[in-house]
């Protein structure tokens, strides 16, 4: 059985599973505003050294913690915001892939902010 369309703050019926364009491009919006203000990956501590530890973390443990296909990425735990001890606790890290990391890490990291 599928679900009634909706209407959008802007007047417009969307489908239920469906975003309006223009909460879309208000998302986007939000995210470049958000991503002009971060440093970047390499000042953040993703270097060469870092990209040499994932790789060798990953191939002890090359399954995603939370659904078992192949893992693509190392996580950390507990975000560490700058902190180098806690960057580099091994036992701070996970093996996600791209998915999981990208969905479910992300939301649990929302709703614990």
């Amino acid at each position: 059985m599928s679900r009634p369309p909706h209407l959008c703050t802007c007047g417009k019926i969307v489908a239920h599973d469906s975003r309006c364009e223009c909460q879309q491009i208000s998302d986007r919006a939000r995210k470049a505003r958000f991503d002009s203000t971060r440093p970047s990956a390499r000042a953040r501590g993703y270097n060469r050294e870092w990209d040499i530890a994932r790789r060798e973390y990953l191939s002890q443990r090359p399954y995603c913690r939370m659904c078992g296909k192949a893992a693509n990425l190392v996580d950390h735990v507990i975000p560490h915001k700058g902190d180098k001890r806690l960057f580099w606790d091994r036992t701070n890290w996970q093996p996600l892939c791209k998915r999981c990391h990208d969905r479910h890490k992300q939301r649990i990291e929302r709703n614990t902010q």
